[in-house]
């Protein structure tokens, strides 16, 4: 399908059998297969000022892939994949949900993500334990977060890795929290949207600098 269309793809698969049956059985792949491992590509020196992503990415290593999708926002415009159900719930899930969460916020804070299907075990041949879903993630405008984005992500990580207290709790692992104030403080992280996590970021930045 991508090959019959107009966009310069290229093709990245780390198993070495894999990447021998693609070259025998589709000619018209040839030279455009990268015989490598995603996780250790170098994205920024792809020679695209803007790629997509399109896969159907092994279930064990898709926060990964995510997480690298989030560290260049800037160069991959969008993102298709197909993702255990799980994962792919809690990167499209909203505030005041209880599998929102770091990769939610963090995602978010970039791209637009939309649903495109679910898929039941019996849609594969042999069917997986799990359930599946199909995910776009399409970047938004925002070039650059109203905070110290270094910060905003130990917010969101120090919140999140204790979610049940509330913010007031939570950030006494990042900081001293004697004289912070914050709307915030009484709230769980799941109940934040990123905006509001800006904030919190802005107001922590202030009170750290101050102490």
């Amino acid at each position: 399908f991508l090959l019959n269309k107009d966009y310069n793809t290229s093709f990245i698969e780390i198993d070495d059998e894999s990447v021998e049956y693609l070259n025998q059985n589709f000619p018209e792949m040839e030279g455009k297969i990268l015989h490598q491992d995603f996780l250790k590509m170098d994205i920024q020196n792809l020679k695209y000022d803007r790629i997509a992503i399109i896969g159907n990415f092994p279930y064990n290593i898709s926060s990964q892939i995510l997480f690298k999708l989030y560290e260049n926002r800037n160069k991959v415009k969008e993102l298709v994949g197909m993702f255990q159900l799980e994962v792919a719930k809690r990167v499209i899930s909203k505030p005041g949900n209880k599998v929102y969460g770091i990769l939610s916020v963090l995602i978010q804070a970039f791209y637009h993500t939309s649903e495109i299907l679910t898929l039941e075990p019996e849609a594969f041949d042999p069917p997986p334990k799990v359930k599946s879903m199909v995910i776009r993630l399409e970047r938004n405008d925002v070039v650059e977060l109203n905070c110290d984005e270094k910060l905003f992500f130990r917010v969101i990580k120090s919140t999140f890795n204790q979610r049940r207290k509330t913010i007031r709790n939570s950030l006494k692992s990042l900081m001293n929290i004697t004289n912070f104030q914050s709307e915030y403080l009484g709230q769980r992280p799941e109940q934040l949207s990123v905006e509001q996590f800006a904030n919190l970021t802005n107001e922590v930045k202030i009170h750290l600098d101050k102490n």
